[in-house]
């Protein structure tokens, strides 16, 4: 049971209030936290007003549980009143009636609804209980529907019981049982940001690891890195393990516990060469190490600097003249079919010019390699992500193992069975290579309410109209939107990230003719964090309005800003790289003063694509902007009205839901139906 304390009602009015405080802080020491007067002055006064409103509105029949653990908020709900036909979320505040308090209520009930096996059928109430409020006021409107979440409701502490009657004078009666309520599970599905912050903290996966019965998949490939490592340090072995996956499946997740978990002892670092995703993991672990325990940041940031480093900075130093064996005994290689050929990885960058004389995956094994005994190299591959020149794919990770006889690997199958050969690990059955099927994470976890996406991108992105359309008209309530006005598009996804949850627009780096259409800005490389962790909607605690945030909906991250991270809806701006002719998608690029064919790197274009469609784990709104119609006066070629015209009836045919004919019962947020 994850409530620190459960009564029924009338159990919770005829213990002693004192004997209820002492018990809460009982079970306060044991989960290793500090106690403090404050907090048992908190508890003393929510207990009070918790025992005033049952007693007034009759509720000893009802259930109550008091401090609910929301393991992917690493928060506390204070209290979860069960009645016979509501769940009513209590927040206690002394005197905050903020938005931003409002805001924190929602979200433990947006959890709930979407985590807690118990909540699905029935209405969910935010509340925030305000010493800054004065008795308890219904809205002018009563809801039309009693379903999922509601909006946040304030009230005072002598306003309770008017609240609770308020409610069951409205709500339908739903045979909400209090006891299976308790007991049924509830697994979050934490967020790339969330898991790292959790996993750091020393959390296991299994703790976090999904809202449905796949999490045996999740759990499954973690145990297995974990049996490769035991096994190479029992033989004194090298071994490259690859992490196989479909976008969204929980390859970060794996590796981030890899580095975090046991294996920390030994030294351990996740490597990417994904800018952004190491910018956002510091920023978030280094916060949260400063709220746990307090101290300086930069203290933080230089021991976190340790555990998520640069790929190409991590290649260059082992490379130096005179450089021993690393620190490290396992490093995780996120996106590894992405790394450098040997003569990207000698020409570098247009900032940074290469220091490497072989290729990525050659420079890994020769750093590794240099370890007495054991060492492991976990490669995580994204399928179907390569979005860049120079990558060299997993056929180069092949050629070096092969020539190289200290190095074996495991995998799944699927890595000999790629249509590239460029992302054929060897032909045939290599004698280095042992197949471990658990090594390939096949479910889409991501996708908090409806997993079906992952499967519909791929359709879609396949010009498989049919088979697109047919998986969307199978989902309960399919979560891909499509609308042509980029303000509604703005206003559903206000509408969608309740709480504090995350909104953010994506665009196409190659979509250069959407500044026409009113989205110019892109996300700034220093911005990058700051976008992803900061709030404009609902600040917590008080802070300024960050207007770099991604849910104020100005800029917009490219694929190469948001792969590896994700936000809880997402807005697409659909651009003119990629367009729809002669029943297939079109790949082209912007030169100059018009659009060109782009032939030899169109499936860099798809790619894109396909990381920008998969990175929300609720909603998806795309925006196909109207461009520019024929007939205008100074019509723009750039932007033609038909190309984007076309798109939108391609995806509207494909199953994506109209946006303006759908957002208001959608908005409703009907409650999870994968738990």
């Amino acid at each position: 049971m994850r409530a620190w304390l459960a009564r029924t009602g009338a159990g919770l009015l005829a213990e002693d209030p004192g004997v209820t405080a002492g018990l809460l802080a009982a079970a306060q020491a044991t989960r290793g936290h500090p106690g403090t007067p404050e907090q048992q002055a908190a508890w003393n006064d929510a207990i009070g007003t918790l025992r005033d409103g049952l007693r007034e509105a009759g509720g000893a029949a009802w259930t109550v549980a008091v401090e609910y653990d929301l393991m992917r908020l690493e928060k506390r709900a204070d209290a979860v009143v069960l009645t016979d036909r509501a769940i009513i979320v209590l927040e206690f505040k002394e005197a905050d009636a903020s938005p931003a308090a409002l805001a924190e209520a929602e979200d433990y009930a947006l959890d709930l609804r979407d985590f807690h096996a118990g909540s699905r059928a029935h209405p969910i109430i935010p509340v925030l209980v305000s010493g800054g409020v004065a008795g308890f006021a219904p809205p002018r409107q009563a809801p039309l529907i009693w379903h999922g979440v509601l909006p946040p409701l304030a009230c005072g502490p002598d306003g309770l019981a008017a609240l609770f009657g308020w409610v069951q004078s409205g709500a339908p009666l739903a045979a909400l049982n209090g006891a299976a309520w308790l007991d049924a599970p509830y697994r979050p599905v934490a967020g790339i940001v969330e898991a790292a912050t959790m996993l750091f903290a020393r959390h296991g996966v299994a703790e976090i690891a999904a809202a449905r019965a796949d999490a045996a998949n999740l759990r499954g490939t973690s145990d297995a890195i974990a049996r490769a490592v035991a096994e190479a340090r029992r033989d004194h072995a090298k071994r490259v393990v690859f992490v196989t996956g479909i976008p969204g499946a929980g390859k970060t997740l794996c590796g981030l516990n890899a580095v975090f978990g046991a294996a920390r002892q030994d030294g351990a670092a996740f490597l990417t060469g994904n800018a952004p995703l190491v910018a956002v993991l510091r920023e978030a672990l280094a916060r949260d190490a400063v709220a746990r325990r307090g101290g300086a940041k930069a203290q933080a940031l230089r021991e976190v600097k340790a555990a998520i480093q640069n790929v190409h900075r991590f290649l260059e130093d082992g490379a130096a003249t005179g450089a021993g064996a690393p620190p490290e005994r396992i490093i995780v290689f996120d996106e590894a079919q992405r790394a450098w050929d040997e003569a990207k990885a000698r020409r570098g960058t247009q900032n940074r010019p290469g220091r490497l004389t072989m290729s990525e995956p050659a420079q890994t094994l020769d750093i590794m390699g240099r370890h007495d005994g054991w060492a492991v190299v976990v490669a995580l591959i994204g399928n179907g992500q390569e979005i860049n020149t120079g990558e060299a794919g997993l056929r180069e990770w092949g050629r070096v193992i092969e020539g190289d006889p200290r190095w074996g690997a495991l995998a799944a199958q699927r890595v000999l069975e790629a249509p590239d050969p460029l992302q054929r690990l060897a032909a045939g059955r290599p004698p280095w290579l042992a197949i471990d099927p658990a090594l390939d994470l096949t479910v889409p976890l991501r996708a908090v309410r409806d997993a079906s996406v992952a499967g519909w991108v791929e359709a879609v992105l396949a010009g498989d109209v049919a088979r697109a359309a047919s998986i969307a008209r199978g989902a309960v309530d399919f979560p891909v939107f499509l609308s042509r006005d980029l303000d509604a598009v703005r206003a559903a996804l206000r509408g969608f990230a309740r709480g504090r949850r995350r909104a953010g627009l994506l665009r196409s780096s190659g979509a250069k003719r959407l500044r026409g259409d009113g989205l110019a800005a892109e996300v700034p490389a220093e911005d990058v964090a700051d976008w992803f962790l900061n709030h404009f909607q609902s600040p917590p605690d008080g802070t300024t309005r960050d207007v770099r945030a991604s849910d104020a909906l100005e800029a917009a991250a490219t694929e190469y800003a948001c792969q590896g991270l994700e936000l809880d809806a997402c807005g697409l701006a659909w651009g003119g790289d990629l367009v729809w002719r002669d029943d297939a998608w079109t790949a082209r690029r912007f030169a100059g003063t018009r659009w060109q064919a782009e032939r030899s790197e169109a499936h860099y274009v798809v790619n894109t694509y396909r990381v920008l469609l998969t990175r929300a784990r609720a909603e998806t709104v795309i925006w196909v902007p109207r461009g520019s119609p024929c007939e205008e006066p100074l019509h723009d070629p750039t932007r033609d009205a038909a190309d984007y015209d076309t798109v939108a009836s391609v995806l509207l045919a494909s199953g994506a839901r109209p946006l303006e004919a759908t957002v208001t019962a959608t908005a409703r947020a009907e409650p999870a139906t994968l738990l």
